[in-house]
């Protein structure tokens, strides 16, 4: 929008600003191409001449507009003077539709204000986590009754679950437990050679990865696979509507989308662990027999002989509890799910990480009640 004296072909000529007369004077075209050039840093005035300006348009009426407002915060009643009734007109509509230039900072929280959010997330979690205990609840006594009414478990959801779960995770966890045993032979190597005990490796890679790192790791792995799918799936479905109209037909959606997810990861997390396992030893001999010069069968007759079987059954027993960790997690974070694309990107995420934390502080919990009992 631009408003000015009789147009001509010449071409704008260049604004100034003027301290004249008591107030500022304006002269020459204040356009959207010429203002930049302005110093905007002016004594504030009571009187703001434009009468001497030829052309205007929206930017040349920001700048004045600016300059009335300088002159109110240094606590001045300015006036425009000798302005058109057109540039009158677009500086009104700069003035009403501009932001107030001073915002007020917000105020600095008190100690009691800190008390408080502390309070209202500690009441938030401790909701939260009442509400998942409550959905565990429902998930386990649906599953109960799926095993009493066998007719009633959806067995063509609960293999294709399988299949995504379990199948199509086995690359990636198998390679992930490779290179965690060779780490740790290259690792161990180092140390262990320092005292000639070198061939104690085979110990410290078979109790680690039997024990510890090879269920660990491979849950924490599916449940940034697996977990966060469940979720953005589920959360999907609930922003579509879709969980809804299930209830509207009478279908339950912890049957038909919940049960069949956490039964497929139940039954497929301790095979990938048994899978993890194996690559994480073979990845440990291949690394022994390379550095240390641990062949082949020393190996295996030292693993034989050496480890004792509970080491693998510890670690196995810790996979039914992750899967069900990371299956109630991942299909309740998506039950949370509102109706927009943020909320579903936000639990996705929080998804992940909880099922993680949680993981990690149920196998530490393990680890004490098994040191506990001495096995």
């Amino acid at each position: 929008m631009e408003t000015s004296a009789p147009q001509t072909a010449q071409k704008p000529t260049r604004p100034q600003l003027m301290l004249a007369d008591g107030g500022l004077v304006l002269e020459g075209d204040f356009l959207m191409g010429t203002i930049e050039s302005l110093d905007l840093q002016q004594d504030a005035a009571e009187k703001i001449d434009i009468s001497r300006v030829g052309q205007l348009d929206t930017a040349g009426a920001w700048v004045v507009v600016t300059l009335e407002r300088r002159a109110q915060a240094a606590g001045l009643t300015p006036q425009i003077i000798g302005a058109t009734s057109l540039q009158s007109d677009l500086i009104a509509t700069i003035r009403r539709n501009m932001p107030d230039a001073d915002v007020s900072p917000p105020p600095t929280p008190t100690i009691s204000d800190r008390l408080e959010q502390i309070g209202r997330r500690t009441v938030a979690g401790l909701r939260s986590t009442m509400e998942m205990v409550g959905f565990l609840g429902r998930v386990v006594a649906t599953i109960i009754g799926l095993l009493l009414r066998p007719q009633r478990i959806r067995w063509t959801a609960i293999v294709h679950h399988m299949q995504q779960v379990g199948l199509n995770a086995v690359p990636i966890v198998s390679l992930m437990a490779f290179l965690i045993g060779v780490v740790l032979a290259f690792q161990g190597a180092a140390q262990l050679r320092q005292f000639g005990a070198e061939v104690f490796v085979v110990d410290l890679i078979a109790i680690s990865i039997l024990r510890e790192l090879g269920i660990l790791l491979t849950a924490i792995i599916v449940a940034g696979r697996s977990g966060s799918a469940f979720t953005a799936a589920i959360g999907s479905m609930k922003m579509r509507e879709e969980i809804d109209a299930m209830r509207t037909l009478g279908l339950d959606p912890i049957e038909v989308l919940v049960a069949p997810r956490v039964i497929a990861l139940i039954l497929m997390l301790p095979v990938l662990g048994v899978i993890a396992n194996f690559a994480g030893l073979f990845g440990g001999a291949l690394m022994s027999w390379i550095e240390l010069g641990v062949s082949p069968g020393v190996f295996q007759s030292r693993l034989i002989s050496n480890t004792d079987v509970s080491h693998f059954g510890v670690g196995l027993i810790k996979a039914p509890f992750f899967a069900l960790i990371i299956g109630i997690v991942g299909c309740y974070e998506g039950m949370q799910v509102k109706g927009n694309a943020e909320s579903l990107g936000s639990l996705t995420s929080t998804s992940v990480v909880l099922s993680i934390f949680l993981v990690i502080t149920a196998d530490a919990l393990f680890s004490i009640f098994f040191a506990i009992l001495g096995v």
